[in-house]
């Protein structure tokens, strides 16, 4: 197996801050600087309308469905509450609130 992987295999789970309202939205892709753009440039159904954003978290993973699963679970309560613990100083620090 080869250690060193190529960028298109990896998938990107992220959290990106709205500037606009606040609010957090969490999704994965396998192309996070596209992906991200497209947020800023209100191409995303789902966040159109709500930008500009920050991202603020990020993980790679080599596998789709591990992405998909680790996008579900920062979703819900567990989640939120590990990014809650992860990004505490970040999120004091900037008065952000989860």
């Amino acid at each position: 197996m080869d250690p060193v992987r190529n960028k298109s295999d990896m998938f990107y789970v992220y959290i990106l801050k709205s500037l606009k309202n606040g609010k957090l939205y969490t999704g994965y892709t396998n192309d996070l600087r596209k992906r991200f753009k497209e947020h800023n440039d209100g191409k995303s159904t789902y966040t159109k309308g709500r930008g500009p954003f920050k991202l603020i978290y990020y993980e790679a993973c080599i596998d789709q469905d591990d992405a998909r699963s680790r996008e579900l679970y920062l979703k819900s309560g567990g989640g939120k509450r590990f990014i809650k613990s992860r990004l505490k100083r970040f999120l004091f620090r900037t008065g952000w609130n989860i």
